[in-house]
């Protein structure tokens, strides 16, 4: 995996805390120092954190499972989305619906009902209908896909979430607690690092500091997808030489 460097988060931000007045105390073991009433975070204890949510995830990703992402900020959705996507990991970026893990069930009917208006307005039978309906379900359909377009593949309950803004999303974070779901997150120094499983102190705010944070986390994950699929095309390789020897000494 490849190595974080201390300069590549200095150059994009990472260290830039919140006013000191807006401090959350438990955010103390990871801030550096005060200056100008700004809270500076310790960027050698966010390259500690981050390799570590970077393993961590690498292995999820590895066994098979999936990572959710979710960013509903303005600053991190772009961000979240386009590594998300290219991943082909579940991502949330506009806004968190209660229950979308604690309620899946009543989530999936949504993500039905997507998928049932996205068919319907390709089939033939959509031109015949009247201009008012038509409208009517492109409307719909819009409507749920700009909420649940990036869960549209979703069938299980992620192994992991990984959160920009812990405090933002603390919903997210309540729901993922209650089912036994660990949770990655760059936390402020605003955050409380004790809500979480894998706090990575740093500047949630700025769009550098989250895009930087966000590629060394893409990267593991890559990383774990590719080792997953040697592992299954060594074994596929292993079974297909069995089956040739067993052919041969017939």
């Amino acid at each position: 995996m490849a190595k974080i460097e201390y300069k590549e988060l200095l150059d994009a931000g990472v260290h830039f805390g919140h006013l000191t007045s807006k401090w959350n105390p438990k955010m103390a073991p990871y801030i550096f120092m005060e200056k100008n009433g700004i809270h500076i975070i310790d960027l050698n204890k966010t390259v500690v954190c981050l390799e570590d949510a970077c393993q961590a995830l690498k292995g999820i990703v590895k066994s098979g499972k999936k990572i959710m992402f979710v960013a509903t900020k303005k600053q991190a959705k772009e961000i979240v989305s386009t590594e998300a996507e290219k991943l082909k990991m579940l991502h949330v970026t506009e806004r968190w619906l209660g229950g979308m893990l604690t309620n899946f069930t009543t989530v999936r009917k949504s993500l039905k009902k997507m998928s049932s208006l996205d068919r319907m307005t390709k089939e033939e039978a959509y031109a015949n209908i009247s201009k008012k309906e038509r409208l009517m379900m492109s409307r719909e359909k819009d409507k749920l896909q700009k909420v649940l377009g990036g869960i549209a593949d979703q069938t299980r309950i992620p192994a992991a979430l990984f959160i920009v803004d812990v405090k933002k999303e603390h919903l997210a974070v309540s729901e993922a607690k209650k089912l036994g779901i660990p949770v990655f997150g760059i936390v402020d120094t605003n955050s409380d690092p004790n809500s979480i499983d894998y706090p990575i102190p740093g500047n949630d705010d700025a769009y550098k500091s989250i895009q930087v944070i966000i590629s060394a986390i893409s990267k593991a994950i890559e990383e774990g997808l590719q080792e997953r699929k040697m592992d299954k095309d060594s074994v596929t390789e292993e079974k297909e030489g069995v089956t040739e020897e067993i052919v041969e000494n017939a």
